[in-house]
Order: C-alpha cells, then sequence, then structure tokens
C-alpha cells in the first residue's frame, strides 16, 4: 500500500495532536505506520486509528492494552 494515495494531509493524519475525524481501514493502517514511534497516550491519530482497527476486527489488544 503507498501512503501517498490515501491523501493524509486532507485526513488531519500528520500532526500527532490534531484530531484525524474518522478514518478509513486504509487511513488507519496507515496512520499506525506513519506513528509508529508514538503512544496512544501522547498521539491522537494513533489513538483513533487503534479505535478504528480494534473496532473493524483488524487488531486484538492484549490485556496489559485494555483500561
Amino acid at each position: 500500500m503507498q501512503v501517498t494515495c490515501l491523501h493524509l494531509s486532507g485526513a488531519g493524519l500528520l500532526r500527532c495532536g490534531a484530531d484525524p475525524g474518522v478514518m478509513s481501514i486504509a487511513q488507519a493502517h496507515a496512520a499506525m505506520q506513519l506513528h509508529l514511534d508514538c503512544t496512544v497516550d501522547t498521539c491522537r491519530v494513533r489513538r483513533r486509528a487503534r479505535a478504528v482497527l480494534v473496532e473493524a476486527g483488524r487488531c486484538v489488544l492484549d490485556e496489559r492494552a485494555l483500561p
């Protein structure tokens, strides 16, 4: 998958502090790769992307990651 085809700037996926809004599954995967060094505690984009992937059944969280 090429990240450039996902219209990242319009989705607001580049800045950690910005709320990215609604994401597609493809955008969530790209966001997780773009924010690989971020944590869900500090990065709103990674937090939203993880939630999208978990809700879609594409990501299963370890017990340690659950609140």
